[in-house]
């Protein structure tokens, strides 16, 4: 078997949120069906998938590593993280899906086999910065609990880049004020009372706020017990979480802004956090999702894949969860799954706050080629614009 083709789709079935597919076509028929979706510029990842081509077709698509290998050093003089293993991420997802095709297994019997029935989810309710109140989030984190869902994360941080108007995010780092320290302690605070003591909450700064802020807002959330305080400080720095860390009570998650194994190293090395996040469609694929829980797994840190984004994304990282042992949960936005419906013929069931298997072989889903066309939108536009 030959690799033929190597296409891509943006399309954007909820409006300013467009998704990154990868198809890899062989000469036996088979297609595998990957993403890589991103917050900023897709565009930028489908040329990189356009400039690969060369490399990748008339390879063998069993030799899943050889292929990421061949990627991956190719580009190690500018770099091999961020757009380079975003290209990685959706060429490998879509080859371990051929692989699933081909022998007839659901991919998470590739990886080793299933360690639990079905996989927990965490889900969000609103952030704080996207301008609803403290009672609306409250009613919505209430239909939450009651839709099954245990465990939920929120940013309860307004925006402090502007006073007024669209949250800009990571366009520069932000300074948390006291008035806005006190906003989130409230926000979190009315959450924590209506879901009860034992409710897993997380908080997300999103990777927006100077170390003395974020610690200051770190030391008035303690006492709601937190399951962890998600990227308190820009992803550049281990030091500045280092200090975080130092001058905190309060676990910390990241991983999200990480790409590959070679970035989670220190970070787990030198106790930085408590539970890593990378996201299957920017880190590089299946393979190295697979590999940094693995390595998570031997400094006995819980591993719970960032999932923020497409259908595709979800459903394959539910593949690696499937098959990992040192899982915490995995992350979803509950309110897109009937967008997904829109555009791909099924997903694993979801019931009870946690995915479920179809035992359907690959990753489980495919496109519904008709219905992305219908949603596309040019690479000019492929940008994430609420973001």
């Amino acid at each position: 078997m030959q690799i033929t083709d190597i296409k891509t789709y943006i399309t954007m079935p909820i409006p300013g949120l467009p998704w990154l597919f990868v198809e890899v076509h062989t000469d036996e028929g088979v297609t595998g069906l990957g993403e890589c979706s991103w917050y900023g510029n897709n565009t930028l990842i489908e040329q990189g998938i356009e400039s690969v081509k060369p490399w990748v077709i008339g390879q063998d698509p069993a030799n899943i590593e050889e292929i990421w290998q061949l990627i991956y050093r190719r580009h190690l003089r500018i770099g091999g993280r961020g757009p380079v293993s975003a290209v990685i991420s959706g060429i490998d997802i879509a080859l371990w899906d051929i692989k699933g095709k081909v022998l007839g297994v659901p991919v998470y019997q590739l990886l080793g086999g299933p360690v639990r029935e079905s996989v927990p989810l965490y889900t969000h309710v609103h952030d704080a910065r996207q301008g609803p109140t403290i009672e609306e989030n409250v009613a919505m984190a209430r239909e939450t609990k009651a839709a099954g869902y245990q465990a939920i994360k929120t940013d309860p941080f307004l925006s402090m880049a502007t006073q007024s108007g669209p949250f800009r995010g990571a366009s520069l780092v932000e300074k948390l004020t006291p008035s806005a320290i006190n906003h989130a302690a409230e926000w979190v605070g009315a959450l924590r009372s209506e879901l009860g003591d034992d409710f897993e909450l997380m908080v997300d700064a999103h990777a927006r706020f100077d170390v003395a802020s974020a610690i200051a807002a770190a030391r008035e959330l303690e006492l709601f017990k937190l399951t962890w305080f998600e990227e308190p400080v820009p992803q550049e720095s281990y030091d500045a979480l280092k200090e975080f860390r130092e001058n905190s009570n309060i676990a910390i998650s990241v991983g999200e802004s990480l790409f590959t194994r070679y970035d989670f190293v220190p970070v787990l090395q030198d106790r930085l956090a408590d539970f890593v996040m990378p996201d299957i469609a920017w880190t590089g694929g299946i393979s190295e999702l697979r590999r940094i829980a693995a390595l998570a797994e031997s400094y006995y840190v819980p591993f719970t894949p960032h999932d923020a984004l497409g259908p595709v994304a979800i459903a394959s990282t539910f593949q690696v969860c499937m098959a990992t042992p040192n899982l915490y949960r995995q992350e979803c936005i509950h309110a897109w799954f009937d967008d997904f419906r829109k555009i791909v013929n099924t997903m694993p069931e979801y019931r009870d706050g946690a995915l479920w298997p179809l035992d359907a072989p690959g990753i489980g889903i495919e496109l519904i080629h008709e219905e992305v066309e219908r949603y596309a939108v040019p690479s000019s536009q492929g940008r994430l614009t609420t973001y």
